[in-house]
């Protein structure tokens, strides 16, 4: 057996959860990419870093490692499935006003190519469809820096 360790670190969530409702959804977020508010645990565990944040639209970086792994030895589902997720909502917020605040209603998965930690950097891009006052239709798709498409989502939100 050959065992390996990863640890690490994240800041209590609950700093930038009360900061949220003080700030618009991108001012919310560019303070989060600045380092002046915490990051939310999962992007620690997940390592997705902002690469680039504007009004409707979110990139995350993410490096495909081994311990992303699943039992047959490729990144498993759900990690791509958090990045997915986190881009579509995260593109919702950026277009949110001070005090509001969304939930993924639904979202639907498309695993197009496996994901390695052979795979090249990936960027998780969400992209805000059509808002309304009640939902948001948004998509995300996982691509490399040639726009090779390894998953896409479609998924709605619903304003809080």
């Amino acid at each position: 057996m050959s065992l390996r360790t990863r640890t690490i670190q994240w800041e209590d969530p609950q700093i930038g959860a009360s900061k949220a409702q003080q700030m618009s959804g991108l001012e919310y977020l560019e303070a989060i990419r600045a380092g002046e508010i915490p990051a939310a645990p999962i992007s620690q565990l997940v390592e997705m870093g902002f690469e680039s944040l504007e009004n409707g639209k979110v990139v995350f970086t993410f490096q495909p490692a081994e311990y992303y792994y699943n039992p047959i030895g490729s990144v498993h589902g759900g990690v791509i499935a958090t990045l997915l997720d986190s881009a579509m909502g995260c593109a919702v917020h950026s277009t949110l006003p001070a005090g509001k605040g969304y939930t993924t209603l639904e979202f639907k998965i498309n695993y197009l190519k496996s994901v390695t930690q052979a795979t090249p950097l990936l960027y998780a891009v969400g992209l805000v469809l059509n808002k309304g006052s009640r939902t948001a239709l948004v998509e995300a798709k996982l691509q490399d820096a040639e726009g090779k498409v390894y998953a896409q989502a479609l998924g709605t939100c619903l304003m809080l």
